[in-house]
């Protein structure tokens, strides 16, 4: 995690010299160009555009977001004024463009139809007070909300005279997602009841660093024996159908009933124990039908009958570890193999050598100096004596 904050923008002296300055030159170049490609999300913050960053280095985020990253713009004020981050190469790929309105005046944040279906904010109401008479969800309110113009993606929130409040888009293989106010903390002071703003933000960066369980579009299956509960997520309406395919290659194709916004299910039940594929308008998933492992749940009693003809063969016996583990002998071959507490073991002596090799612990000469060395050393004690 790295957090920019522009303490001191470039038009302001405090008259510091240099040498007393103990703040480090900020690794602008080092993030935005060699190290981008390793950030999971990008936030824009309340940014405005001071010339601190070049065009280069939008064009560069723009590039990263496009190839699979995602970013995040947070709007105060300054996404409404002509220093906005808008007006960067990063316009080309935003939702929505500022009117350079700044709506200063409370309102309370609602879901859109579609927000009532998208992953990101659909049950997000779910714990709070029920919705008021005018239909939005008894939240605190916010205070001031930047009027956008959306051109593409899906607006999830509003905000004052339903206009967008969260939208969400996919710009090539990333995602982009602009909340316009900066009033979201709010909710977490706990300002006329608050609101869901914690979970609100961790779907929301979840969703851009492409969680599967957050996909708008999505098919899952659940199953319990041989039943199985079909799940399509999807914001489009109906109808929708699922075509599963059976372990021997046959398929049925089933319709899918809406059990909620944005969520459609069926129930079936299977022909057999196996693995079931299931497909639906460009999704495919595979479940498994019946128990994991059925031959190891035909017999689960201990029987020692499949084994007799072994244990006859060998004079071995049987003892059940309810009575306590026996000791082990061993015994010769053709003898008694079992006891009253005991087991016998005999030993086969069943090994192959598969290679032999043979290396000196050290040439000779070594041998030989030491050898040479220890008669010195005691010729020398001898001799003092």
């Amino acid at each position: 995690l790295v957090h920019f904050t522009i303490l001191r923008p470039p038009d302001r002296q405090d008259g510091v010299p240099v040498g007393e300055l103990s703040l480090i030159a900020f690794p602008t170049r080092e993030l935005f160009v060699e190290k981008i490609d390793d950030f999971d999300l990008i936030i824009f913050d309340r940014y405005r555009r001071r010339g601190i960053l070049p065009n280069s280095y939008f064009d560069n985020i723009r590039r990263y977001v496009t190839e699979g990253g995602a970013l995040l713009v947070v709007g105060g004020p300054e996404l409404a004024s002509a220093e906005s981050i808008y007006h960067s190469p990063l316009g080309q790929i935003l939702p929505a463009e500022p009117t350079a309105r700044v709506l200063e005046q409370p309102f309370a944040p609602h879901l859109s139809p579609t927000g009532a279906r998208h992953p990101v904010t659909e049950g997000l109401d779910q714990g709070y007070p029920a919705a008021t008479q005018g239909g939005a969800p008894g939240w605190g309110r916010w205070l001031r909300q930047i009027d956008l113009a959306p051109h593409s993606g899906e607006v999830v929130m509003q905000g004052v005279a339903d206009r967008p409040l969260l939208v969400l888009d996919h710009a090539g293989q990333g995602r982009v997602a602009m909340l316009a106010s900066d009033q979201a903390w709010l909710w977490d002071r706990g300002f006329e009841g608050g609101g869901p703003q914690a979970e609100l933000l961790r779907r929301l960066a979840h969703w851009l660093m492409r969680e599967p369980d957050l996909e708008e579009e999505a098919l899952s299956a659940d199953a319990q024996g041989l039943d199985m509960t079909i799940t399509r997520r999807s914001l489009h309406d109906g109808p929708h159908t699922v075509t599963v395919t059976r372990p021997d290659d046959s398929s049925v194709t089933l319709d899918l009933t809406e059990t909620a916004p944005g969520r459609f299910t069926a129930h079936w039940q299977g022909d057999e124990p196996g693995l079931y594929r299931l497909q639906s308008e460009g999704l495919d998933t595979v479940t498994v039908l019946g128990t994991a492992n059925p031959r190891e749940y035909e017999r689960v009693v201990a029987d020692a009958a499949p084994l007799a003809p072994l244990i006859d063969a060998t004079r071995g016996g049987v003892a059940p570890v309810a009575a306590g583990l026996p000791a082990l002998r061993a015994v010769d071959a053709g003898r008694q193999a079992w006891g009253r507490g005991w087991l016998g073991v005999t030993p086969r002596g069943a090994y192959v050598t598969t290679d032999l090799r043979l290396a000196a612990l050290a040439p000779v000469w070594l041998w030989l100096v030491l050898g040479l060395g220890l008669v010195l050393a005691a010729w020398l004690r001898e001799a003092r004596r």
